[in-house]
């Protein structure tokens, strides 16, 4: 994973301090998703890694953004791999 510039995470609901974007947590949470909807190990880790590459890219030129944004990058280009866990990943907080 290219590793990223010092960039500050802004919570969506605001009630918690902003934090610095750690990409390992994305890649968590999007191979999270994909093992969710029965995705195979590996594939689940290529997928993962295409993202968050994708994500640390986007995020480049950016001193700060909210996690919603993150979020919805994420899932963007979770999309084009694998939809079905692209949905999963953006409405997580409604599913549970």
């Amino acid at each position: 994973m290219n590793e990223p510039k010092a960039i500050d995470i802004i919570k969506q609901s605001g009630k918690r301090a902003s934090e610095n974007f750690t990409p390992e947590k994305l890649h968590h949470s999007v191979r999270a998703a994909c093992l969710s909807v029965r995705s195979p190990e590996g594939e689940a880790e290529t997928i993962a890694h295409s993202v968050t590459n994708a994500v640390v890219i986007w995020l480049d030129t950016k001193p700060e953004v909210t996690s919603g944004d993150v979020r919805r990058i994420a899932a963007l280009h979770l999309k084009k791999f694998h939809p079905e866990a692209a949905y999963f990943y953006e409405h997580h907080g409604d599913i549970i």
